[in-house]
């Protein structure tokens, strides 16, 4: 607790001094200091609204930050003209901004980096082909600096799977922060592509810690959440209107932890303090494969690679190619030829839960396939021969019982700090009466 007041007042401290950090080892404590260099992977305009709001919140914010890129990567429909309409306010509420610094980007600057990322979901082997986006991420990767880039993934790894795929030798220049649970379901292969091929990464995997920003934790702090938008936000400048349309302006942000992280703590120690949460370090991740259907009584950790293997015919087409699909808890997946007569299909679940699936296919052998299987937490779960083996820089969510809330393992370690961050974002939205 009083870490928290600690940071809330050196918070009120900077506003008042443009120039000075509040208590954020990670961010430049002067004019002369370089910023940390941070690329926005995001889904936004895709699955699930609230990538618009996380985006209000870093432009309101973008003074501290050295913007790189931001890559448009959603599942279904968005795309990086999403971007674009956000930053077009941003554009309108600029002068009031840089009434109290002049260290906002340039409209036309972050236009520049907006760039068009991977809208499908990757095959089996994790990776198509490239992006402008995925090409975006090697060209800043590349750039000369003595600062690492913050890749921030606010949806799929889609990209970030085919720039490694495409120039491995960035794995030295780059950190990434990835929020995981629902993402890691509909990106599954290409994690599990990296997690085979990179485990040598450098990567904050939060499968459930981010989720302390908007649940309900059990203490007066969540109070704060409700009526936030018409107490701080209602009536203050374009982005503070367009904030209404998503969730009613109800506070999600699920992304925004990624960018507090670096805001605030040392981004160079994930076991340490910081807004955005505190990891454990992992040295695998966890893989549960089966050649036969499953049943309820095959337990898996939550979030897990699930991968289902199953023998037909031996056909002569490329692999990869999509043979069946893999229906369950009412969504439908892509199941792959892997060759010689083997097809596959991964999954994850977001949360613990007990699944049934049932498969289709034009071939008989996996026409009408069905199975259950049941997730608990916490994450990684039992070690498994099938683990991928991790290097020594990959973080996972906090396992002690007393950081749930309820199944959202690791989430207090985020929610202690909600107070101060959204104290502190009320204040810049003050910038904008």
């Amino acid at each position: 607790m009083r870490k928290s007041i600690f940071v809330f007042t050196k918070g009120l401290l900077f506003l008042a001094l443009p120039f000075l950090c509040f208590g954020c080892k990670g961010i430049p404590k002067s004019k002369d200091q370089a910023k940390p260099r941070v690329l926005i992977s995001s889904d936004i305009g895709g699955t699930d609204p609230d990538d618009f709001q996380s985006m209000i919140h870093l432009l309101m914010y973008s003074d501290l930050f050295e913007i790189e890129g931001l890559v448009a990567s959603p599942y279904g429909p968005g795309r990086k003209k999403d971007f674009l309409d956000i930053i077009d306010l941003y554009e309108k509420d600029l002068p009031n901004l840089q009434l109290r610094s002049q260290g906002f980007p340039h409209p036309d600057s972050l236009r520049s980096i907006c760039k068009q990322g991977e809208t499908e979901i990757a095959p089996f082997s994790g990776f198509r082909q490239a992006t402008e986006g995925s090409d975006w991420i090697i060209s800043r990767a590349k750039k000369e600096s003595d600062r690492p880039l913050w890749i921030l993934v606010w949806g799929g790894l889609e990209d970030i799977a085919q720039a490694l795929h495409d120039a491995p030798e960035i794995k030295e220049n780059i950190r990434v922060y990835w929020i995981g649970g629902p993402n890691k379901k509909w990106g599954v292969n290409a994690y599990s592509y990296i997690a085979q091929n990179h485990p040598d990464l450098w990567m904050i995997e939060a499968n459930a810690t981010y989720r302390g920003w908007f649940i309900d934790d059990g203490t007066p702090d969540n109070s704060m959440l409700n009526g936030y938008y018409d107490t701080f936000i209602k009536g203050r400048g374009h982005m503070g209107e367009d904030f209404k349309n998503y969730y009613d302006g109800q506070i999600k942000m699920g992304d925004t932890p990624s960018l507090a992280y670096v805001m605030n703590g040392d981004p160079n120690d994930p076991m340490g303090e910081s807004w955005g949460g505190s990891f454990t370090k992992i040295d695998r991740s966890s893989r549960s494969v089966f050649e036969r259907p499953s049943t309820k009584n095959d337990t898996v950790a939550a979030y897990d690679v699930i991968e289902w293997r199953f023998k037909g015919p031996v056909e002569s087409i490329p692999k990869d190619s999509v043979c069946f699909t893999f229906k369950i808890l009412g969504q439908t997946w892509n199941g792959y030829y892997l060759g010689a007569g083997t097809y596959g299909v991964r999954y994850s679940s977001k949360k613990p839960e007990t699944g049934t699936y049932t498969t289709s296919s034009e071939i008989p052998e996996l026409d009408g396939l069905t199975g259950q299987y049941t997730s608990i937490t916490p994450w990684p779960g039992k070690p498994s021969t099938d683990d991928y083996i991790l290097g020594e820089h990959w973080y996972g969510d906090r396992r002690e019982p007393e950081l749930f809330i309820g199944e959202q393992q690791g989430a207090r370690t985020v929610a202690k700090h909600r107070k101060a961050f959204l104290m502190d974002w009320a204040e810049r939205w003050k910038w904008l009466e």
